[in-house]
């Protein structure tokens, strides 16, 4: 009797601990198929850096890949890459900033502050129209595409002219100010390119069928610093997030002016439909579970950072690989986006 109950008791404790360890993957599900998807993926390869948090708390942080394919240097969680078109929203926190101070009216003309300016839709287009791309200027010596406000285009040059109205207020280069205050929010590693300064940054590929080729030309320019110049890491980025999005940055009335939308438009990575586009960000809300967010592209490197507010989660995406076509821009991070809306993660107060 005494070794059947022995025997009994062992197997009771085997289904204890079974039951466990089931309970603790199914809760930490969202890892093991985030894990999968950086690990295994083929069409194409996953190589960069996977970060989420929730109230500002690391959660998930994990690299995979190379920094450099050619000495098959590995990426690491704080390694530096360009975020392109994600520059956007700290361009338009920025412009808010010296909104705050009276230094810009939103709905003033951009020739108000820059009057060297001397095309006619000069007098026409207004700092609103440059943040949300309706602004219709599709280069500086042509004409408008469309009437401000009228529709969305989207673009560079909107938000390098942003980047001169935010010189022309502060009275200092855009890179002087965005670095200024890159440092007061300790984003130790995230700063405006610059030739001279690459740091930790890690190399941009083409990815041609997992064919990687090295870009050796840079699409930043001085010009374009505001729109897609940003050099940071997935751990800066949480903090920048942390900061935005907890009230640090902004009073709450302008904060607000970043999600308020009068446009809508269509990106793949957000769905077939047209979403919100306010400030530098999508309002996503047609999904199961509302969200904020961009994408960036460019230079070899993808990015993105979402915000899921009612739960405080932050998904941020670097990778310094750029697929030769575009049916798989953004392929890996489509598919961790798709597993966190479907984690307790997202449907848990």
């Amino acid at each position: 009797m005494t070794s059947i109950f022995k025997f009994s008791s062992f197997l009771f404790l085997l289904l204890i601990l079974s039951s466990c360890n089931s309970s603790a993957q199914k809760k930490d599900d969202y890892s093991f198929k985030i894990d999968s998807i950086i690990q295994n993926s083929t069409s194409p390869v996953f190589n960069g850096v996977v970060l989420i948090s929730k109230n500002g708390k690391t959660l998930y942080n994990k690299a995979h890949g190379f920094a450099n394919f050619e000495s098959k240097k590995p990426l690491q969680p704080d390694s530096q890459f360009e975020i392109m078109s994600n520059t956007r929203q700290i361009t338009a926190v920025l412009i808010l900033k010296e909104v705050e101070k009276g230094k810009i009216d939103l709905h003033a003309p951009i020739k108000k502050y820059l009057p060297e300016l001397i095309q006619s839709w000069a007098d026409s287009v207004t700092v609103h129209e440059l943040l949300n791309h309706t602004h219709g200027i599709i280069d500086i010596e042509k004409p408008l595409l469309f009437k401000p406000g009228t529709e969305f285009k989207y673009g560079n040059l909107g938000y390098s002219i942003l980047g001169k109205i935010i010189a022309v207020t502060t009275k200092k280069s855009y890179s002087e100010t965005a670095n200024a205050f890159f440092k007061e929010l300790k984003m130790k590693n995230t700063f405006c390119y610059t030739a001279d300064k690459n740091l930790n940054l890690v190399s941009g590929y083409i990815n041609s069928k997992n064919v990687f080729e090295g870009v050796t030309e840079t699409m930043i320019t001085p010009e374009s610093i505001a729109s897609n110049g940003v050099i940071s890491t997935v751990a800066d980025l949480n903090i920048w997030n942390n900061n935005l999005h907890k009230g640090k940055l902004l009073k709450p009335k302008s904060y607000q002016l970043l999600f308020k939308y009068n446009i809508t438009a269509q990106h793949n990575f957000f769905g077939k439909e047209k979403e919100g586009y306010g400030y530098g960000f999508r309002i996503i809300e047609k999904e199961t579970v509302k969200y904020i967010g961009h994408t960036g592209l460019g230079d070899g490197f993808s990015s993105i950072n979402l915000y899921f507010p009612e739960s405080d989660i932050s998904l941020i995406v670097l990778e310094n690989q750029m697929n030769e076509d575009s049916n798989l821009f953004y392929s890996s991070e489509f598919k961790i986006k798709n597993i966190l809306l479907k984690s307790d993660l997202l449907h848990k107060k």
